[in-house]
């Protein structure tokens, strides 16, 4: 496998271990709808938060939730109506951005809660 998918990965990883450690119920990793993925679909009270995680090794070329652009935006508002309404959900719902930089051995999560807006059905 790749160094990338290695970095994605661990990044998910370490996304959702984030996310449970801060109450969040992890309901779904990796979830797709045709070509559409969604990292990790969680619920917190009662919401449902749509989480696209974005891991980098630099930010040379700039942080990693810059990297979310208006078209990924828009694939994760189709895939997010898709699991609503298979899943025949009547929830509140978010769009978060979880990057993550690596340094080293080390690494930095950023949660951005609220990262965009779309409206789900």
């Amino acid at each position: 496998m790749a160094e990338f998918h290695d970095t994605g990965k661990k990044g998910e990883e370490l996304a959702a271990s984030y996310l449970a450690g801060k109450g969040y119920r992890i309901l779904e990793k990796n979830w797709r709808a045709g070509h559409n993925e969604i990292d990790i679909i969680a619920q917190k009270d009662q919401i449902l938060v749509i989480v696209e995680v974005k891991t980098r090794r630099t930010n040379y070329f700039g942080e990693p939730e810059e990297f979310v652009t208006k078209n990924k935006q828009k694939l994760l508002v189709q895939a997010a109506n898709a699991y609503v309404q298979k899943n025949k959900l009547d929830l509140e719902s978010r769009f978060d951005i979880i990057s993550i930089l690596f340094k080293g051995n080390d690494y930095k999560i950023h949660h951005i809660e609220d990262a965009f807006y779309a409206v789900l059905s």
